[in-house]
């Protein structure tokens, strides 16, 4: 039912992603006027895009395990996590006529593996509610008053609010939104943001021009590999990778984008260690490389023994010396941890998410910032990151939804008259 009560405040929301709309969502149900405005001529283009393979909504580990994927940020996101985590995201789709399942990787999408018809259901209850979108509203800041500024098509527009929430988005993806261009706007007010960064992201690697013309595209799967962060904690994840025409990419190498960027950050490269038969024993696969080849070539030996052919092999031939490759001793170690030199990120706009983003030492519990009382940050502008498996969307949602109830909080505290008592969910 849309907003009638001549009382109720104005909430601008800026950024019409998950994180904005769910925001949208809270304050709308708890009576106030709330308008979102957005950049692009339609909301959730990136939420779209990202769920045209099968929106991949949250994740049905346990909750530990979950909140761990968050690494240095946990205790922040967990706080989020407490009020609207991975089953309570599964509830609010089952009532918008979304049903959800687990599939066999513990991983949860909608059952008609699509984000359109979830955003279609959201956004017939937001207008419902009665929330007003304003799309190809770019923000510009404040105005001298306060004000909010917006470039839109007929010039330059500006916005009255009494709290505002911001959820601008990172910076990757910026065709569909997510540019950064907010980072001046708040640095300028004095607010801290750390820079940011790929995540979930491809890396360079100096392949040969043979394995690049012959193997560039091809998918390196069943396969397991390690990394070592900075700090010395040793990562791993099992799967599948691509060897792309500028080095690797894909969900392997997306799980271990964190402490790889860190490691190239901190010392110029990288290695990840690969390998390349998970399911054989280091000394059985040397003795099986040990056997006579014959008149087999090492093409067939690998493949005859090792189960090794195909790009695999391109790799070991990148990496191994003729030395290397007639012992077998040493090819075995290759095959089980074969060194991958990364020497730099790709771009942060190919990357599948940003890290860095607002300070979380500039926001207050309800992420609200310290030196702008009434407006409020969330989303993937906040200063944490993800691997991709459910996490980040799950976080997006959950951020929202503790920056609108911390706005009723403040409108609670700053205008008691005016405010009405927090939702229960």
């Amino acid at each position: 039912m849309a907003v009638t009560d001549p009382q109720a405040r104005t909430i601008a929301i800026i950024g019409g992603g998950p994180a904005g709309l769910m925001a949208a969502e809270v304050l709308s149900a708890a009576g106030q006027r709330v308008e979102v405005f957005d950049a692009m001529p339609s909301v959730a283009r990136k939420f779209l895009l990202a769920g045209r393979g099968g929106l991949n909504l949250t994740h049905s580990e346990a909750p530990d395990t979950f909140v761990s994927r968050y690494g240095t940020r946990r205790a922040e996101v967990g706080a989020w996590l407490d009020e609207f985590g991975p089953q309570q995201l599964r509830d609010w789709t089952h009532e918008l006529g979304i049903t959800t399942f687990v599939g066999s990787s513990g991983r949860v999408f909608p059952q008609e593996m699509k984000a359109a018809p979830l955003l279609r259901a959201w956004l017939h209850r937001l207008r419902a509610a009665g929330v007003t979108f304003h799309a190809r509203h770019r923000w510009l800041g404040w105005a001298d008053d306060g004000a909010l500024r917006f470039s839109t098509p007929a010039g330059e527009s500006r916005v009255g609010a009494d709290a505002t929430v911001l959820a601008l988005g990172g910076g990757s993806w910026a065709k569909l939104g997510s540019d950064g261009a907010w980072v001046p706007l708040l640095a300028a007010r004095g607010i801290t943001v750390q820079s940011l960064r790929p995540a979930n992201c491809g890396f360079n690697v100096a392949w040969s021009d043979h394995l690049r013309q012959g193997f560039a595209g091809t998918p390196v799967k069943n396969v397991s590999a390690t990394c070592i962060a900075p700090d010395g904690t040793v990562a791993k994840h099992d799967g599948e990778f691509l060897v792309t025409e500028h080095g690797v990419e894909g969900n392997l190498v997306y799980a271990l984008s964190a402490p790889l960027r860190d490691a190239i950050e901190s010392a110029g490269s990288a290695k990840l260690h690969v390998d390349l038969a998970p399911g054989r024993e280091l000394r059985r696969l040397t003795e099986d490389l040990m056997q006579p080849r014959g008149r087999d070539s090492l093409s067939n030996h690998l493949r005859r023994r090792a189960g090794i052919s195909g790009v695999k092999a391109a790799l070991l031939h990148e990496y191994a010396a003729p030395a290397e490759l007639a012992a077998p001793e040493r090819l075995a170690a290759l095959i089980k941890s074969l060194p991958l030199r990364l020497v730099s990120l790709r771009p942060l706009d190919e990357a599948i998410s940003s890290a860095g983003g607002v300070d979380f030492a500039a926001l207050d519990a309800n992420l609200m910032l310290k030196a702008l009382p009434g407006t409020f940050c969330a989303g993937e502008m906040l200063d944490w990151e993800a691997p991709t498996g459910g996490y980040l969307l799950t976080a997006c949602f959950a951020s929202g939804r503790t920056a609108a109830r911390g706005v009723l909080r403040w409108l609670k505290r700053a205008q008691p008259a005016l405010a009405g008592p927090l939702p229960d969910r």
